[in-house]
Protein backbone atom coordinates (compact mmCIF):
# COMPACT_ATOMS: atom_id res chain seq x y z
CA UNK A 1 0.00 0.00 0.00
CA UNK A 2 1.14 3.67 -0.76
CA UNK A 3 2.20 5.15 1.82
CA UNK A 4 3.17 2.70 4.31
CA UNK A 5 7.25 3.39 3.61
CA UNK A 6 6.88 6.80 3.74
CA UNK A 7 5.28 5.95 7.72
CA UNK A 8 7.25 3.23 8.74
CA UNK A 9 10.09 6.28 7.86
CA UNK A 10 7.97 8.96 9.90
CA UNK A 11 7.64 6.70 13.10
CA UNK A 12 11.39 6.05 13.29
CA UNK A 13 11.97 10.01 12.68
CA UNK A 14 9.12 10.82 15.92
CA UNK A 15 10.36 8.59 18.14
CA UNK A 16 14.25 9.14 17.66
CA UNK A 17 16.19 6.44 16.09
CA UNK A 18 17.69 5.68 19.29
CA UNK A 19 14.64 5.64 21.20
CA UNK A 20 12.47 3.75 18.87
CA UNK A 21 15.46 1.18 17.68
CA UNK A 22 14.08 -2.20 17.58
CA UNK A 23 10.71 -1.59 18.56
CA UNK A 24 9.84 0.41 15.34
CA UNK A 25 12.26 -1.27 13.07
CA UNK A 26 11.19 -5.21 14.02
CA UNK A 27 8.07 -5.03 16.20
CA UNK A 28 6.29 -2.16 14.67
CA UNK A 29 3.42 -2.93 11.87
CA UNK A 30 1.99 -0.19 10.23
CA UNK A 31 -1.17 -1.48 7.73
CA UNK A 32 -3.91 0.11 6.14
CA UNK A 33 -8.00 -1.42 7.22
CA UNK A 34 -10.64 -0.35 4.62
CA UNK A 35 -12.80 0.52 6.98
CA UNK A 36 -10.77 2.56 9.69
CA UNK A 37 -7.80 3.40 8.08
CA UNK A 38 -4.07 3.31 9.08
CA UNK A 39 -2.99 1.45 12.02
CA UNK A 40 -0.25 0.78 13.67
CA UNK A 41 0.88 -2.06 15.85
CA UNK A 42 3.95 -2.51 17.86
CA UNK A 43 5.08 -5.24 19.89
CA UNK A 44 4.02 -5.47 23.45
CA UNK A 45 0.59 -3.72 22.40
CA UNK A 46 -2.33 -5.98 22.73
CA UNK A 47 -4.44 -3.94 19.68
CA UNK A 48 -3.02 -1.86 17.20
CA UNK A 49 -3.54 2.03 17.22
CA UNK A 50 -5.73 3.89 14.73
CA UNK A 51 -3.72 6.45 13.02
CA UNK A 52 -6.57 7.94 10.55
CA UNK A 53 -7.70 7.88 7.18
CA UNK A 54 -4.94 9.63 5.14
CA UNK A 55 -1.06 9.74 5.45
CA UNK A 56 -0.94 13.45 6.67
CA UNK A 57 -3.66 12.40 9.39
CA UNK A 58 -1.87 9.19 10.50
CA UNK A 59 1.75 11.64 10.76
CA UNK A 60 0.13 13.31 12.60
CA UNK A 61 -1.23 11.00 15.41
CA UNK A 62 1.74 9.24 15.19
CA UNK A 63 3.78 12.76 16.29
CA UNK A 64 1.09 12.55 19.07
CA UNK A 65 1.52 9.13 20.43
CA UNK A 66 5.62 10.25 20.55
CA UNK A 67 5.38 13.44 21.90
CA UNK A 68 3.97 11.10 25.53
CA UNK A 69 6.88 8.34 24.59
CA UNK A 70 4.09 5.72 23.80
CA UNK A 71 6.77 3.59 25.92
CA UNK A 72 9.60 3.45 24.33
CA UNK A 73 11.22 6.12 25.80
Amino acid sequence: MEGKNELMEHLVNAAGRESCGVSCKEDAEIFYDESEGWKLMMGGFMEPWTLGKTVPEAKDKIDEYASMGFGLS
